[in-house]
């Protein structure tokens, strides 16, 4: 869910109080950025997610009651907003869940505050962020036999839907470039590259970025 005008609406879903507290300390000391919600289970998170339409939740993925895989499930299938999930080094099983439920970017808890806003910033311009130790470990464990979306073969029928730019564009998803970096690869507008992107992720049937990178990875586009 981007947005073009005013502030980068956040809702902070953590259940401990003290990050919460932080990460809001953090966001709301950015002038471009402004923090409308938090939440401490995902219930909650659905729950307000849907009531202030944030621009990106900031989602915690190991919370009481509903987890943040199926909170970010339920608000990347309602298009209610955008979810970047904050995760920590070694939770490749909570990475490939939160993957599979349609998280648009994956940043580590330990980032520091400038990457932060980086990421909150880019999410909600349109972009996936995805920091290069989960990458790294994600590809690793699906060349193990993880699966998070449908097998993509070079004959699978839905790369047939897709024109040849959507090719290209699909091929730089799977190399992670930014809407920005895929506009001056393919010498187009940024405006043309988001239209681009999301006729791809409609086209393939998957809900974010980084799902798209995974079938354009199996394709062998990337």
């Amino acid at each position: 869910m981007t947005t073009d005008a005013g502030p980068v609406r956040v809702l902070i879903a953590d259940d401990h109080a003290a990050i919460r507290a932080g990460l809001r300390l953090l966001l709301d000391a950015a002038d471009d950025v402004e923090v409308v919600g938090e939440a401490a289970d995902g219930s909650a998170a659905v729950t307000n997610a849907r009531a202030l339409r944030p621009d990106v939740v900031l989602m915690d993925l190991r919370m009481p009651g509903t987890d943040g895989i199926a909170a970010t499930r339920a608000i990347a299938a309602e298009g209610v907003a955008d979810v970047l999930v904050l995760t920590t080094f070694d939770l490749d099983e909570y990475v490939d869940g939160a993957l599979r439920a349609g998280a648009a970017g994956f940043l580590l808890k330990t980032a520091e505050p400038a990457a932060l806003l980086d990421a909150v910033r880019r999410v909600a311009a349109g972009d996936g962020v995805l920091a290069p130790e989960v990458t790294r470990r994600v590809l690793a464990q699906l060349s193990r036999g993880g699966t998070p979306v449908p097998d993509a073969a070079p004959g699978d029928p839905r790369l047939a839907d897709l024109t040849p730019r959507e090719v290209d564009v699909l091929a730089a998803l799977g190399r992670g470039l930014s809407n920005q970096g895929i506009a001056d690869e393919l010498v187009i507008t940024e405006a043309t590259a988001k239209t681009h992107v999301s006729r791809v992720l409609a086209k393939l049937g998957v809900v974010s970025r980084m799902q798209a990178a995974i079938v354009a990875r199996d394709a062998g586009l990337a």
